[in-house]
């Protein structure tokens, strides 16, 4: 019986600055049953109050302490070890760094940084891992829907180019690291194999969950989803949807009473 949802935000809940139809209404349903939600979001370009903001002008409500990002894990992460960042991230997400210089050693923390992603930044980056530099990756997607409707790069690739030349893996951090999706159930007081989460990507939201121990994940057919994502990863989907209107009506035909 499932008794939480962990709800992907871009490609599941809007695009854009728009509301994917039937998405808000579908988060207020679940709200109704009772059932705890957590957003957890792999966007590393717009910072926490960004993200927050524009919900609110959609309509959906939603604590801070509902919304997990990558760049509050790695903060907590960078805190937690005493290291201080090397960023290689958009402009708009520097802010949610703030306050962590001194710590004694470095870490490089690499997400999707748009346009800053060339050869000189990602060659500083190269040398301060030779140096010895702890490795963050804040996602690993490979793409995202962009704002023009088509798939664009994510920080996944440029990742995979400096754990390629340096011969160093990251500590991943967002989805579909195990670790993301168990601490957006800490306090829920609800096993993962009760939770449920719902995604546009079969293979960071949905496989990830799977391989995190959740007991379902669902693909939706809006955002980035294209035709046979679903038999592209292993673990697949436990359901193929439509939207997540859909999702909601097979996540409360399963709740827990």
């Amino acid at each position: 019986m499932i008794r939480a949802v962990l709800l992907d935000l871009l490609g599941v809940v809007y695009d854009g600055d728009t509301q994917i139809a039937g998405a808000v209404a579908a988060v207020e349903h679940l709200r109704k049953a009772g059932l705890p939600l957590r957003f957890v979001s792999n966007t590393t370009r717009s910072p926490r109050d960004r993200i927050l903001a524009q919900l609110a002008a959609l309509g959906v409500r939603v604590k801070d302490e509902e919304l997990l990002t990558p760049a509050r894990a790695a903060v907590e992460w960078l805190r937690r070890h005493g290291r201080q960042p090397h960023l290689l991230v958009h402009p708009d997400l520097k802010a949610e760094f703030s306050g962590l210089d001194g710590g004694n050693g470095r870490a490089v923390v690499v997400g999707d940084a748009g346009d800053a992603f060339d050869h000189a930044s990602l060659n500083r980056v190269f040398r301060e891992l030779v140096a010895g530099a702890d490795f963050l990756a804040l996602a690993t997607n490979r793409t995202f829907k962009d704002a023009d409707g088509l798939l664009s790069l994510d920080a996944g690739a440029f990742v995979a180019a400096l754990e390629f030349a340096s011969g160093r893996s990251p500590v991943v951090l967002g989805k579909p690291s195990p670790d993301f999706f168990l601490s957006a159930l800490a306090g829920l007081n609800c096993p993962a194999a009760d939770a449920v989460m719902v995604g546009d990507d079969a293979e960071s939201d949905v496989a990830g969950a799977l391989r995190a121990g959740l007991g379902a994940a669902l693909l939706v057919r809006t955002g980035k989803y294209r035709p046979g994502d679903e038999t592209r990863f292993d673990p697949a989907p436990t359901a193929l949807v439509d939207d997540l209107a859909a999702a909601t009506d097979w996540i409360l035909s399963r709740a827990a009473a």
